[in-house]
This record gives structure tokens, sequence and C-alpha cells, in this order.
């Protein structure tokens, strides 16, 4: 571990991951954390949800609300709390018990929290000289059946009148209510002031209309009944005398205007009762040049409303009436005008139901004051309640802030899985395809995910888990570092284990490859061709079965006798015998080619060539894995995760190991009623391919003759005999003169 002066304080450093980083191993260094330069922090800033992490805690340090944890604000939450905390080195412990003696008194802040604590555990009940994060944070049992609690926030409990208790239960059922921190309902200033001027606008609003009472109801008590019946026909009563005026304009559109007797004839043959809408689309009445409503000759369908507006207007306005003009109607109309503007002036509906005697008596009682004085004097604790409140933030930055460094400055959390530790943005365990991913983040957002991730260099499994207990779904993005890849592919189902140990239904929704592992990089080349082989076979082989099936159908569209009578074809099973003949020999010349090829060497020669090709086909893909696996960096998965990564998050060959595992089965030979049995024809295959490899060897070697010493001994006799040829040489030179001389 090294130490390093920056600005004025030795920091001690340490690698994780890879990466050089800022060692926090003591209180004074996070009492020092403002000292520390910013481009050394692995994180400067990070969301205040979705993360293992109590949400209470990062938004208390969260400041400014902004739903993030800034860098600044790390360092404020840590100047605070080291201040008040006499062992800055218990703050590393991360124990959510604090002895009351350790709270540092020398300071003003200490002081109030000291008092506030005893505070707390008095009003508890409990006699003892420590407090929990459990007991600080239980603002319902901590004001529980007290009076004020400084929130500004009144109960029935504010007050021993019964008649104010009544009053304040009324206000919070009318005028709405708050939450108080002892859990119960309350109001606020703001409730009383609102109810008070509803009550007073309601009175206004009653009282203007007991003062022009004959005016504002034409009809008395039925009055808002009545408008309701005129209202419902009003539109139909203005298509009528709008008809009656077209016939007084001309009387040869009276038919048109007029309900055709056509239109009756369509459903005379079916229950009339029943066709209501039909009918209602009809004139009120039948129209004339008079213009006059009749009473008795009503549309069926509109009778019950017209028969409505009869009883509470008309037969008070016109009680010998047997039809009314459209100057009447209108005269019944505009007697509306007055109560309408009274009612469109409403005011104080939120009291309305107390009634308006209740409502005078509550204005006549005027309390309003009584219950303001009680705000007040719950407010004037407030700076009581605040230091309570204080004691649950002292509690809560000595449990987690430790925590919280670990995965903002260092990151240890994530790297230190030998202790069984997390970092706070893993939500735990994806099962798939044999392998188990311990490395599994919420995804919050999918759009931020389409570009990013894949610049972490990881093989990625984006899934979408569902609970069936819990009613929910998430998005996660498991890393996958090890065992093969061929078989992930989106629509494969898993299984997802959150750090609770409940399971969800996962199923893979996206895939960014990227290498896994150095042996999946090495046979990749041949995958690939054999894929691309494979592909092209079936390719053609669904070619020549769509040809073939084409042909079929054309001759037995054409002449389907003879097509169900076509004799064995001969020909065409020699073509299919000679193509593998074909086949058979097209590989064996390829072994004589690379029999040639490998014609004069060793078998030790014969192997490095092997391991030569085969490093100069794998070797690119290897060095290219290898690279990319060396500098696998989860910075960008985070960020697209809404994490502000300062460095590097590197996982490594050897730290990818560890992040998942693959099922591993016991070597065994067991006997298997329903293994796949191998077809004849593989098997004849197999051995054509043994015998091309056998010939190929014995005239590879019996050409070359290296084999048991054979070609030394050869070389050895050529030698022997050579002399013998040189000798037989002269013998030949003397007789060739004196065969000359017997041909002379």
């Amino acid at each position: 571990m090294a130490k390093k002066q920056t600005n004025g304080y030795p920091w001690k450093f340490c690698s994780l991951g890879g990466v050089v980083r800022v060692n926090i191993t003591s209180g004074e260094d996070i009492a020092h954390l403002g000292e520390l330069d910013q481009k050394l922090w692995t994180v400067l800033s990070c969301p205040t949800k979705d993360l293992e992490f109590d949400e209470q805690t990062l938004k208390l340090i969260d400041t400014d609300g902004d739903g993030r944890v800034h860098v600044q604000e790390v360092v404020a939450a840590a100047q605070w709390l080291t201040s008040v905390v006499k062992d800055k080195d218990a703050i590393l412990k991360g124990e959510s018990v604090l002895k009351l003696d350790g709270i540092n008194t020398d300071c003003e802040a200490g002081q109030t929290l000291l008092a506030s604590a005893k505070h707390i555990l008095q009003n508890l009940g409990l006699d003892k000289d420590e407090i929990s994060v459990e007991e600080a944070s239980d603002s319902v049992a901590i004001f529980k059946d007290t009076k004020f609690n400084g929130d500004g926030v009144i109960t029935p409990v504010s007050t021993d009148d019964e008649a104010l208790k009544a009053l304040i239960a009324t206000i919070a059922e009318k005028a709405g209510s708050a939450t108080d921190r002892s859990g119960e309902a309350g109001v606020t200033a703001e409730h009383i002031e609102a109810f008070y001027a509803a009550l007073a606008d309601y009175a206004a609003w009653q009282d203007a209309a007991e003062a022009d009472k004959k005016n504002i109801f034409p009809y008395g008590e039925n009055t808002a009944a009545a408008l309701g019946a005129c209202e419902a026909i009003q539109d139909k009563v203005a298509d009528y005398f709008m008809r009656c005026k077209l016939i007084r304009f001309d009387g040869d559109v009276a038919a048109a205007v007029d309900v055709s007797a056509d239109r009756v004839g369509a459903i005379s043959d079916k229950n009339l009762a029943t066709q209501s809408e039909e009918i209602a689309t009809y004139p009120l009445a039948r129209p004339t040049k008079e213009a006059v409503l009749p009473f008795d000759a009503i549309n069926p369908a509109w009778q019950a409303q017209f028969d409505a507006v009869k009883a509470l207007v008309l037969d008070v306005d016109f009680p010998k009436a047997k039809g009314i003009t459209e100057d009447q109607w209108l005269e019944v109309l505009a007697k509306f005008g007055p109560y309408q503007a009274w009612m469109a002036g409403k005011k104080g509906e939120a009291v309305e139901a107390l009634g308006i005697e209740e409502v005078h008596a509550l204005l006549k009682a005027d309390r309003k004051a009584e219950l303001l004085a009680l705000v007040e004097a719950d407010k004037a604790l407030e700076a009581e309640s605040l230091a309570i409140d204080d004691v649950k933030k002292l509690m809560l930055y000595y449990r987690d802030f430790a925590k919280l460094l670990r995965n903002y400055v260092l990151f240890t959390d994530f790297y230190g899985r030998r202790e069984g530790s997390r970092g706070i943005f893993e939500v735990g365990k994806l099962y798939i395809d044999e392998r188990c991913c311990d490395l599994c983040i919420r995804v919050s957002d999918m759009g931020a995910h389409a570009d990013m991730p894949k610049l972490s260099g990881m093989f990625l499994l984006y899934c979408k888990c569902t609970s069936k207990t819990k009613a929910e779904t998430m998005d996660i993005v498991a890393v996958m570092t090890d065992g093969k890849t061929s078989d992930l592919r989106p629509g494969k189902n898993g299984l997802f284990y959150d750090l609770d140990g409940g399971d969800w239904d996962a199923v893979i929704t996206k895939v960014v490859e990227n290498p896994i592992n150095i042996k999946e990089a090495f046979w990749s080349p041949y995958r690939k061709v054999a894929r691309f082989v494979s592909e092209k076979i079936d390719k053609a082989a669904a070619d020549k079965d769509a040809d073939a099936m084409a042909k079929l159908t054309a001759a037995t569209d054409s002449k389907p006798a003879e097509a169900a009578k076509q004799p064995f074809d001969i020909a065409k099973y020699a073509g299919i015998f000679a193509a593998v003949g074909m086949a058979i020999g097209a590989i064996g010349a390829a072994l004589g080619l690379i029999g040639q090829s490998l014609k004069g060497l060793t078998w030790w020669q014969i192997l490095v060539v092997i391991a030569a090709v085969m490093l100069i086909i794998s070797g690119p893909a290897c060095f290219i894995a290898w690279r990319k696996l060396r500098k696998r960096n989860l910075g960008p998965v985070l960020n697209a995760n809404g994490w502000a990564i300062n460095s590097r998050v590197l996982v490594n060959i050897l730290f990818g190991k560890t992040l998942t595992s693959v099922a591993k089965y016991p070597k065994l030979k067991l006997a298997d009623p329903y293994k796949k049995r191998t077809p004849w024809w593989r098997k004849c295959l197999y051995w054509l391919i043994a015998l091309a490899i056998v010939a190929f060897g014995v005239g590879y070697f019996t050409d070359n003759l290296k084999w048991m010493g054979i070609e030394r001994k050869a070389k050895v006799e050529q030698v022997e005999e050579a002399p013998v040829a040189e000798e037989e040489a002269p013998a030949a030179e003397e007789a060739a003169p004196e065969a000359t001389e017997t041909a002379e």
C-alpha cells in the first residue's frame, strides 16, 4: 500500500481491479475527503433509487433533492458525521448502535444531538445509554400521545378542550388533513384558514339568496328540479319551433320537416317498444304553421320528460293551457336567469354538508384564533423536532456511510467477492443455460442502454424478469464471463433470484455479444466456417427439394396417371451414388493435395505444420479476444444506469471467472436406454472416411519410406552398389573398341 501527499494530506493508495485507487482506511481519511482531488474519485455521482442501499440515507445526503448524490454532497455528509462522532474510526465498522457517550459534545451540534437522543429514549420509555437506527427512526412511537412535536400539525390530542377536539376533526374532514409526526391525522394553519374562509363564503352565498328569494327561486323548492327538466327538453323544443317556422315560410316543406311514413314503416315490423332510440329522433310533436306546442300530442319517446316540465313549470305558469307558443317557452327559460347566476357564484362548497345553521353557529363561536394559537405552540418546538430528525440522520450515516464510500470511492464491495460482499448496484443472480451469472444489475431505462453498454467489451444478457408473487416486473442486465454462447439468444428463458431469495421468471430480450473467454475465441473461426457450410448445404438441399417438388407437381398435373405408375428410375439412383462417389473422391483428392504438401516431412514436422495452421486461423481471434477480455469495463453499463463513473471498473480475465459459474458433472460411464442410435448410412460414411484417411497414410508413408528406417537402409544399399557399377564401366569401355574392329 503506497502513500502520496495530495493537497497536504497523506492519502493511501491500493491497486483494485487493475486500477490504482484511493484507500479509505481510517476516520481521518473520511474527515479529509474534502481535500481529495475529484479526479481521484471512482464515482462522481450516483442515483438515489434502484440501489441495494437504504434510500432514506441517500435522500438525506442528496441535500438539493435532485435524485442524485454528488461528490460535494458526500464530502458535506462526511464532514458533518466526523464532527459529531468522537471515534471517527468507528464509522468504518458500519454498526447500527451508537453509545451516547460516543457523541462528540465539544461542538454545539453534538450537544443538541445528545439531548435529542435522550429525549427519544425517554419518549420511548427506554432507560439505556445507547441508541439504535430503529429507535431513532420510529417517529410514530417517539411522538405518540405528545401534544406538540414541532411539525406545525395539531391533532385532537393537542388540546384538552372537547369542543376544540371536535372542531379539529371537522376541519380535517371538510378542509383536508396532514399526517402528524405521531402518525395521527391533523390540521395545519392553512387548513384552518381555508375552513373558516369556506364558512364565510358559504354563509354569504346563502344570505344573498335569502335576500332575493322570490326572484332567485321562481318555483320555490322545486326551482332546481324545474330547471333540470326544462334543460332536458330545451333543444328538442327549439327544434320543434324551427320546423314550424319553416312550414310558415314555405308550406311545401311540411312533409319534409315532419316524420315520414317511410321511416315509421321501416320499423313497423319490429317491437316498437324497443325502438325508443329511433323514435326519439322524430320531432317533439307534429309541426304546424300555427307554431303551438300541444300538451296532448307529444312524441311518445319524449313524453316522460315533457310531463316533468308540465308538472313543475307549465301547470304553474299556464294552468289551463293546452299548448304554448315559442314566446311563452322563452319566458319560462328567462325566469331561471337569476337562479342560474346565483348558482354560478356558489362558494364554500366544502362546508355545504354542514348545513347553513351549523355554518352560522361555527362562525358565531369563532374559535379560529384558539386553533392558530395551538399551531404556533406546536411550531415553537420545531428546533427540538429537527434535532430529533438529526438523531435519525446521525444513526443512518453512522451505519451506512462506510458502505457508501466502499461503493463510491473504492468499489471494494464489488471486487471483494471472496468476503461475500456485493456492489450496491447489484440485484441478484441469473441461472440460465447451465450457468449462474453472479453479476446482475437493475436497468431503470432500457433506452439509455441502446449504445453505451457496447463499449464495455462484455457479453451482456438483457432480461425481462417477472415475479407473480410480487406482481412486479423489472429489467436486468447480466454479465456472462464463462461457458459457451451459442444457445444464448432473445427469447430464451431463465430464472432470476433477487438478494432476498425471491425468484423471478426471466426471458432474454437483448444480447450484446463480445468475447467470453479464450477457448470460445479459439474455436470461433471453425464454428463460423461450419455454420457457413451448414447454411450453404441447407440452402442447396432446400433449393433441390423445391425444384424436385415443382417438377413432381408439374408432372402430376399434366399426366397424373403416368406419374402414379412411374417405374423405378435406376439412372436417378445411379446419379445419387455417383454424387456420393464424387464427394468421396473430392475428399480423397483433398487429402492427396495435403499429402503432396506434407511430402518429405517427418511426423513431428507435420504436427508443427498443423499447429502453425491452426495458429494462423485461430491466432487473430484469440489475440483480439485476449485484448478485449483484459479491457472489459463495467463503467459504460453503470453510466447507462445514471452513474457518473470517473475511473475504469475493469473485469479482467481472472476476476471475470468469479462472476460466472458453469455446471460441472462427474465423469461417469452410465447406460442410457434412450441413447440415440447411429444410422447405418452414417456408419458407412464414417468407415469410408476412415478408409480414405488410411489409404492416404499408407500411400504417403510408403512413398516416402521414412518409417522403420526403410529409407536409410535403401540409401546404404545404394552406396554399397555404387563401386560395382563404377568397376563395370571400364570393362564396357574396353569391350567397345573390339566390337568396332569386328564390325570393320
